[in-house]
């Protein structure tokens, strides 16, 4: 059986991805577990002089966190984790309410690459966030999450499509308007039924950014329960891997000889090109304006980041069983067998020697293994937040990830030991020597 540290971790982790079915939820539960150890929020607004220990700044589905140890100069390096909060899904458009022959449904738009067959025949809730008319004009937001079995996107029987296992693409925008109820469209009856479940009034929601979730919660699977089946896996393992090492180096016994840095943006899935993505200046402005609060100068900063380096974490893929031909002949990583490093050599991962040789160090001081990962030539290799901020920042950047199977499914699996291995390896990173 899988032995008590790694289950306690992946159990936290479950906890972590039930409380979370959407970026804005990921970011209220990385807060609440920050704020537990001791972590405060500052806002824009706020005047940062000064500010030390524990700090984060959320803005929407985005969170970036970090500790400034006591005295530390306003040029020590900076140890960041880049990792997304964002997961493929359906989401539900601004006019929703629909329906053709005699059934009521909701318009959805597909958001990132979601392997739409994996959405059928699941019992889908709603979680997302609502624009609310707040005092002086100045609209507020509140979080909604409706754990109940609302809606299904209804797969056709097989006696009416006798080539559906043929491979037959669906049509991505005609059959995935998800059923709910009997009846002729009602406007307005998804409003009413969201703002019921947040406890608002209809009239005072301005807008929202709402989306479907498989209601089935996160477990265990195997016949020694050594894997973790989950929805969102990708890339809330990293996520809670970031924070959790993130409150270890701010509260261990020894002092982080860097500043650690919790980067968790948003809109990964569809190209990172958002005010919150990692493709903005959010995190280059908080790490300078950081560095700007303990009294440092340009070339403060300039030393800061000159030193600096970053772990960019998203999932990985294991080898698979029954399509081994798709994967590298030479590298076939496999779940339990720790985090892969990603080498990409045409850039889509960021990783060099020098990456590697840090992050490998880490893992050797952490007890950790880890494994090589790199994509089959013959077809195009994903890609991560890591050229992203190696190139926005011109830090040292290396492109890591667990392992697992059914990336972009509304259920992914990963192995129960990987979440807590690039948790301690995160931790030694941060801590640095």
């Amino acid at each position: 059986m899988t032995p008590a540290p790694h289950r306690s971790h992946t159990d936290d982790l479950l906890s972590f991805i039930a409380a979370s079915p959407s970026p804005y939820h990921v970011v209220a539960s990385a807060a609440q577990r920050l704020e537990k150890a001791g972590f405060r929020e500052l806002r824009g607004t706020d005047d940062w002089t000064g500010a030390t220990g524990g700090l984060f700044v959320s803005r929407a589905g985005a969170l970036i966190a970090w500790y400034v140890p006591e005295g530390a100069a306003a040029h020590t390096p900076f140890r960041i984790v880049g990792t997304h909060t964002d997961s493929p899904n359906l989401r539900i458009k601004p006019a929703p309410d629909n329906g053709t022959s005699g059934w009521r449904q909701i318009g959805v738009e597909i958001y990132g690459g979601v392997p739409l067959n994996t959405w059928l025949d699941r019992d889908l809730g709603i979680s997302g966030r609502l624009a609310l008319r707040g005092p002086d004009g100045v609209p507020r937001s509140r979080l909604v999450q409706i754990d109940e079995p609302l809606l299904r996107v209804p797969q056709l029987a097989i006696h009416l499509d006798r080539s559906v296992n043929e491979g037959v693409a669906l049509d991505r925008q005609r059959h995935i308007a998800p059923i709910w109820a009997l009846g002729e469209p009602r406007e307005g009856e998804l409003l009413r039924r969201v703002a019921a479940a947040a406890g608002e009034d209809p009239a005072d929601v301005l807008g929202w950014d709402l989306m479907l979730h498989d209601i089935q919660p996160p477990g265990y699977l195997g016949v020694d329960r050594e894997f973790v089946v989950a929805s969102r896996l990708d890339n809330q393992v990293s996520v809670h891997a970031g924070v959790t090492a993130l409150v270890d180096a701010a509260t261990g016994a020894a002092q982080p000889a860097f500043i650690p840095v919790l980067a968790a943006f948003d809109h990964e899935e569809v190209g990172s090109g958002s005010e919150t993505g990692a493709q903005s200046p959010m995190l280059e402005r908080i790490l300078s304006r950081s560095v700007a609060a303990r009294g440092g100068s340009d070339e403060d900063w300039s030393r800061a980041l000159a030193g600096a380096f970053c772990v960019s974490a998203d999932m990985a893929h294991a080898v698979h069983p029954n399509y081994s031909e798709r994967h590298d002949p030479d590298h076939r990583p496999l779940p339990n067998g720790g985090p892969t490093v990603k080498v990409n050599v045409n850039q889509r991962y960021a990783t060099d020697s020098t990456g590697i040789a840090v992050f490998t160090a880490a893992a050797e001081r952490a007890g950790a293994p880890w494994q090589p990962f790199v994509s089959n030539n013959a077809m195009p290799c994903g890609t991560s937040i890591g050229p992203l901020t190696a190139a926005r920042l011109g830090v040292t950047t290396v492109d890591v990830g667990v392992p697992g199977l059914s990336m972009h499914s509304a259920r992914e699996l990963c192995g129960v030991r990987d979440p807590g291995h690039l948790a301690a390896i995160l931790t030694t990173i941060m801590v640095g020597d």
